[in-house]
């Protein structure tokens, strides 16, 4: 069964990226100090990417073997190779430049360079995923072997309550089965996605849901609130050991007072 959601709070926006990228930062080092190697799934959005300048911008991050961690995306805009709205392409000028990734271990999603469809793109995606799931063993092995350990998958959350590219109502969140699917009708631009299903989601270890402002505040609100996922795809995110969701006032106010949990008690 996977973990019921807490909810950590704080003042501003660059204090919630702070606080995500130090938290980051410390489950990384200790996973590695357990296993060895470690599997971060990066989010795309402003705080997702302000999220990784923080890690980059942290003394802390040196503690981290970055060499041994591996990179994956919860969704990808399907878009040439090095468009600027890609959510690889920010996530490397905001961080994997700035610290020794290896190369190898960065798993990116494919382009339009490479594949005619974003369903195309999707299979490849999958491939990868069980590819590097299936060479994965022993205490480094995940819960399914269609996708590797996940453990920290970061999401944003839109205003509609989608999450990775999961948008209320449509496809890809009624999609079971599979591990990626390609979205090719986002009602956010540009419509042509590829994301993790709900399933993949779930097999993660923790999910942290980081979500900031005003606008994002129903949503919030509606999933912590016990929403269909269907309807509020944010709702069903959940981490098999946690899932953590780190907010700033703004975001709070239509929060379930039930929730709310000291900042200690939620790391």
């Amino acid at each position: 069964m996977n973990a019921e959601p807490t909810v950590s709070i704080h003042p501003d926006p660059s204090l919630l990226a702070a606080a995500v990228a130090a938290r980051l930062v410390t489950r990384l080092v200790d996973v590695q100090n357990e296993l060895g190697s470690a599997t971060v799934v990066l989010t795309g959005g402003t705080m997702g990417i302000a999220a990784l300048q923080a890690v980059a911008e942290c003394p802390a991050q040196r503690a981290v073997d970055w060499s041994r961690v591996h990179f994956w995306w919860g969704d990808e805009r399907f878009l040439p190779a090095g468009h600027p709205d890609r959510n690889a392409t920010q996530a490397w000028s905001a961080l994997l430049d700035k610290v020794g990734v290896d190369p190898q271990k960065v798993h990116e999603v494919g382009t339009t360079n490479q594949f005619a469809t974003e369903d195309d793109a999707a299979s490849d995606y999958a491939a990868q995923l069980a590819a590097v799931a299936g060479a994965e063993s022993g205490n480094n092995a995940g819960p399914d072997a269609r996708v590797p350990r996940f453990d920290v998958l970061l999401l944003g959350v839109g205003p509609d309550a989608h999450v990775a590219s999961l948008f209320p109502e449509l496809a890809g969140i009624r999609t079971t089965g599979r591990t990626v699917v390609g979205v090719a009708d986002a009602p956010k631009p540009p419509p042509k996605r590829v994301s993790l299903t709900l399933e993949a989601i779930n097999t993660a270890n923790q999910v942290w849901i980081a979500v900031s402002g005003k606008d994002k505040a129903g949503a919030v609100g509606l999933a912590l609130a016990n929403a269909g996922h269907v309807q509020v795809p944010a709702a069903g995110a959940r981490g098999l050991r946690k899932t953590l969701w780190l907010i700033d006032q703004e975001a709070a106010a239509q929060l379930p007072g039930r929730l709310i949990v000291p900042e200690e008690s939620a790391s």
